[in-house]
């Protein structure tokens, strides 16, 4: 092998080190360059016919990039663009922010989009939303008239199915709260399935309940968060969405969502008898006559919460049953299945597919009728706190507004204008301390408080 004399090693490398600081500098340039897209009111609230204005803007640090365009484009997540009617384009940059006007003449939600492709690495992309006349924002089909009559029929039967819980005392680290896999016969053919647990000391009718439920996907229930609401002195099931057993390996749950719950969402949905949603709600009524059952239940309070699938769960239990006191449903899914009927888009999981006229099929929009939260939400008179994205186009703003509109009771919506489908940690904290807040704030002469974890 042929050495290289040394003054040539240092020159090469004097090169190599020239060339990736020079590639360094590129990368990092691109990585402090920062895209961000907002409204002229904080709250990215308006009326309908008021001009909303997006203000986009491009710096490199702390300084504006004033060469340059952003490409942009407006959806109301159902239409996009020109084609839909919307703005859509390019923008120059400069040393004030670009500025986008629209307008909406119907309550809803507007979507801006807006991308910088640099000349060296990959487009920055942003987003937010802008509301319009929000708390107008209506259910897109009535509820049906036999709605209470159907689901009356179901809790009978339910009813008649003996509640012989099964419990498996289960390992975990806080000795003071005891713990348990639960299985509760059910209809709709599979059980509870939860995990359950109370601290060790409660006394008879000292405790509130929780019931926590599942967003989309096959899992098993969740140990931690059961423990969680015991800790903090409650009756607390962490229940998963299937009735599947808990703690399996990974892998078995990998095959049930690869296998016979792959398309569970859309399963049955011709028929409000047999869509897979039916089952999932009626579990959510066993799982609360399960909760109080028990010795310490204080005879007052029970709380359900979760995000997205589980949001929707809240807001169904919520109006299924009037033992629920308060919800706290973020991003909620299974909202508004209707909502094409009425030209917007349809809430997560998009129970119902369009025929070849390019219409709602007529089958699946009538069952979905009977599974749509909304409806629910409009029979629930539970407090309610509920989180919305304004980009989120999974569970699209209005449908999460179409259910909080219909709410009965004591409500409070956390606005997101430049969140997608998400729970961040700032929201399930909000949600825990409004949990918290429901079940402590009683009168001074109720039954006894809840007892503390030791």
């Amino acid at each position: 092998m042929r050495c290289l004399p040394l003054r040539y090693s240092r020159y090469l490398l004097l090169i190599a080190c020239v060339h990736a600081s020079m590639m360094y500098g590129v990368l990092q340039a691109a990585d402090s360059l920062v895209l961000s897209v907002d409204t002229d009111h904080e709250d990215s609230l308006y009326k309908v016919g008021e001009e909303a204005t997006f203000l986009v803007t491009l710096k490199n640090g702390k300084q504006a990039v004033e060469e340059g365009k952003v490409s942009y484009v407006i959806d109301d997540f159902l239409k996009s663009g020109k084609t839909g009617g919307f703005p859509a384009g390019e923008l120059a940059l400069g040393s004030e922010p670009a500025r986008i006007v629209v307008k909406a003449d119907r309550p809803g939600f507007l979507r801006c989009q807006v991308t910088y492709t640099p000349s060296e690495g990959k487009p920055i992309k942003a987003a937010v939303g802008a509301g319009f006349s929000v708390t107008e924002i209506e259910p897109s089909m009535p509820v049906p008239d036999d709605f209470d009559a159907y689901w009356a029929e179901q809790k009978r039967q339910l009813a008649e199915v003996p509640a012989d819980a099964t419990l498996t005392p289960v390992d975990q680290a806080n000795d003071s709260i005891a713990s348990y896999d639960v299985q509760v016969p059910c209809l709709g053919g599979a059980p509870v399935s939860g995990y359950f647990c109370k601290p060790k000391q409660a006394k008879p009718k000292s405790l509130p309940a929780i019931l926590w439920v599942h967003g989309a996907g096959v899992r098993s229930s969740g140990l931690g968060t059961a423990v969680k609401g015991a800790a903090a002195g409650m009756l607390s099931m962490d229940m998963n969405a299937h009735g599947i057993p808990n703690g399996k390996p990974a892998a078995y749950y990998a095959e049930l969502s690869a296998g016979p719950l792959r398309s569970y969402r859309n399963a049955g949905n011709e028929s409000r008898d047999t869509v897979y949603f039916r089952g999932m709600f009626l579990r959510l009524v066993r799982g609360i006559d399960f909760l109080t059952s028990q010795p310490e239940w204080n005879g007052r309070d029970v709380v359900v919460i979760g995000h997205s699938q589980g949001g929707g769960q809240a807001l169904a239990a919520g109006g299924l049953d009037d033992r629920v006191t308060l919800i706290a449903s973020g991003v909620p899914a299974i909202c508004d299945h209707s909502g094409e009927v009425v030209g917007r888009v349809n809430g997560w999981p998009k129970l119902v597919p369009r025929g070849a006229d390019g219409k709602p099929e007529p089958k699946p929009l009538q069952a979905s009728r009977y599974v749509d939260a909304v409806n629910f939400a409009s029979r629930c008179r539970a407090e309610a706190i509920m989180s919305v994205g304004f980009i989120d186009g999974t569970c699209p703003p209005s449908s999460c507004y179409a259910a909080y509109n219909a709410l009965l009771g004591e409500k409070q919506m956390i606005n997101e204008p430049k969140m997608g489908h998400a729970a961040p940690s700032h929201i399930h904290k909000a949600f825990f301390d409004r949990v918290l807040e429901h079940v402590t704030l009683q009168p001074a002469d109720a039954a006894q408080p809840a007892a503390a974890a030791n």
